[in-house]
């Protein structure tokens, strides 16, 4: 999932419950396309990788990333800014007040994300 910000998504994509979270957020970075200015791209743990931190700056992306604690080699992060990564957070707290989208009952993905866009519509409508 990406986010501008707790009430507005920007895209996402879905991934197997046993794949990792990485490949897929460097597939949506790439589907997002290159930024028009320098923007923070507040990201999880889970996409600390060099390989999706190399793409997001390549994108015109600044990452605000911590790395990992067994890092050999950890880097400097905006850490006030990085606080800010809580409104994503907060959108996916409201995503999951609807128990279909908190459980996926769904068993195809495409009826899932159609569930889930209405989740989200329904909460910018409210």
């Amino acid at each position: 999932m990406a986010a501008a910000d707790d009430k507005t998504p920007v895209g996402f994509l879905l991934s197997g419950g046993e794949a990792g979270d990485a490949p897929k957020g460097r597939e949506l970075l790439e589907k997002m396309g290159h930024a028009g200015a320098p923007v923070p791209l507040l990201m999880d743990r889970a996409y600390e990788g060099a390989a999706t931190r190399r793409l997001a700056e390549s994108l015109g992306y600044i990452p605000v990333v911590p790395p990992k604690k067994n890092r050999r080699e950890p880097w400097e992060y905006d850490k006030e800014l990085y606080k800010k990564r809580n409104e994503v957070e907060r959108f996916f707290r409201r995503c999951k007040r609807f128990r279909r989208v908190c459980t996926r009952y769904d068993k195809l993905d495409c009826m899932f994300a159609l569930y889930f866009l209405v989740a989200v519509i329904y909460d910018l409508l409210h």
